[in-house]
């Protein structure tokens, strides 16, 4: 049975769908009304001369000159014969000032019959109210787009999260806060461009429709070729291709762009992502460490205006260099357990006293991979290399030559996040070949994540690459902690949500 709170709740949804519904009514009618006078309500180009920001920034030397502005209404008070309204461009709001006397009362009559929401044109002098209010004094209007749907009010704004996702176009307009991330989010991959250009590198393009889903281990997604039948894989990374520029004689690369990963949603993962990955030829694992430090330095004094930022309440010093510790200590340090040199078996009976839910096939580097995730990634708030990562979950990465069963590989973390994954590449063929093996292996008991065999891949090592670094990046998480944004969803326009 329902409650007496439910039932309220079904009287008010009801209620707002009536209202809403009796709102598009009346803005349908006014547009029938506006074609039956002749008056395209969707109108054409229109030239400006002004943004409203240019106007407010340079009120000094444009003080009772002509502009030409357009934008979105957003706001109307009359006052008889004369009216005030806010119209809102791309670079802000200003002021319109509206009288009978300067518009004649049929544009006036016409202006102020509008709705909250109407795209403009408008032209006028520069001026500044009696109050203060720099102001355009409108002399014509046009209607350049009829708006058929309500704004959300002013006071009540559109907070609803899931709704400002699926709605990203109203949250723009009425949320100026979540264009500044955007502009931000644009700030940040040019700066990054421009630092990689500025060293040299070659910004190259590879394809998003793979034969073979390589390059990391994870779950791809699966769509078909009609004219090929064929399946083919969208891609999980880039990797794989540009290690293949550096065996044809590229010597410093890199590409940002769009990966995609069938695996869960969550604050910090989204099935399709940007991310920037970075080849050096005749480079190491410790290059790539001081590049990554120095890139996340470099676009947080671009963007935030200092290595210093806040997050959720916390300054976070990206200030090189960065502390680099080894994934086996920092487990030791935070779990007090030692799992240097263990079996499989010894490993899995360690994990099940932990508590730690692991496949009974799990191998020695995937419970490695556990006790940090579980007991070390929690605690690591500011920027931190984490280092000599297991061979096993590092299919891709050389060998340590102190350790053969640990990798030249590091992934930093900032609040808790990895943020970007790079390594000492792995140019010998013979090796790689056995890993892409136990890899498969691995496929074969069930990991839909394990890297499949790349034969191509291995013919272009046999022809021999250059030793190497290479780094990838994560752009939403860059953007997210220098927007001081918790979610993923908060730094892409356009999230992956589930149909309602």
């Amino acid at each position: 049975m329902k409650d007496h709170h439910d039932e309220l709740m079904e009287e008010q949804l009801e209620e707002q769908r009536e209202e809403l519904n009796e709102l598009l009514a009346i803005r349908r009618s006014k547009l029938q009304a506006l074609y039956e006078a002749g008056i395209d309500p969707f109108g054409e180009k229109f030239e400006r001369t002004h943004y409203a920001q240019d106007i407010i920034d340079n009120f000094d030397s444009l003080e009772g000159q002509k502009t030409v502005i357009a934008g979105r209404l957003m706001s109307f008070r009359t006052h008889g014969k004369a009216s005030f309204s806010d119209l809102m461009d791309s670079s802000g709001r200003i002021q319109l000032y509206l009288r009978i006397d300067t518009m004649g009362e049929e544009a006036y009559r016409f202006a102020t019959e509008l709705d909250i929401g109407d795209i403009v044109g408008v032209s006028g002098t520069i001026f500044r109210t009696k109050r203060g209010q720099i102001s355009v004094e409108v002399e014509t209007l046009k209607l350049l787009a009829k708006s058929l749907r309500p704004l959300p009010d002013k006071w009540h704004g559109l907070k609803d999260v899931d709704l400002r996702y699926r709605q990203r176009y109203v949250d723009l307009i009425v949320n100026p806060e979540v264009r500044e991330v955007f502009r931000k989010r644009s700030k940040i991959i040019q700066c990054l461009r421009e630092f990689l250009n500025e060293r040299g590198f070659i910004e190259v393009e590879t394809p998003m429709l793979n034969t073979i889903a390589g390059g990391a281990n994870a779950r791809p997604f699966v769509t078909h070729h009609n004219a090929l039948d064929m399946d083919l894989y969208m891609r999980i990374a880039p990797e794989l291709y540009l290690k293949r520029l550096l065996v044809g004689g590229f010597d410093k690369v890199y590409e940002i762009g769009k990966n995609f990963r069938n695996e869960g949603i969550s604050t910090k993962h989204n099935p399709e992502y940007t991310s920037c990955e970075i080849y050096q030829a005749y480079g190491d694992a410790n290059d790539m460490m001081k590049l990554t430090e120095e890139i996340f330095a470099h676009i947080a004094q671009e963007v935030v205006g200092s290595t210093k930022i806040v997050f959720q309440g916390q300054e976070i010093d990206l200030t090189p260099p960065w502390p680099r510790k080894p994934m086996l200590e920092a487990i030791r340090e935070y779990a007090g357990v030692d799992l240097t040199g263990l079996t499989d078996e010894q490993a899995r009976q360690l994990a099940k006293e932990k508590r730690l839910a692991v496949p009974e096939n799990a191998t020695y580097g995937q419970i490695v991979e556990e006790f940090f995730d579980e007991f070390v990634e929690p605690r690591l708030i500011q920027p931190i290399f984490i280092t000599d990562h297991t061979v096993e979950v590092s299919p891709l990465a050389k060998r340590k030559k102190d350790n053969p069963n640990l990798t030249d590989r590091f992934e930093p973390f900032i609040v808790t996040w990895e943020v970007a994954n790079g390594f000492t590449e792995l140019n010998d063929p013979i090796d790689q070949e056995e890993r892409f093996r136990k890899q498969m292996e691995q496929r074969d008991k069930g990991d839909e994540e394990a890297h499949m065999m790349d034969s191509d891949f291995i013919r272009a090592l046999e022809y021999g690459m250059p030793p190497a670094g290479g780094l990838g990046i994560g752009i939403d998480r860059l953007v997210m902690l220098l927007t001081d944004s918790p979610s993923i969803r908060d730094v892409l326009l356009f999230p992956h949500m589930r149909p309602r």
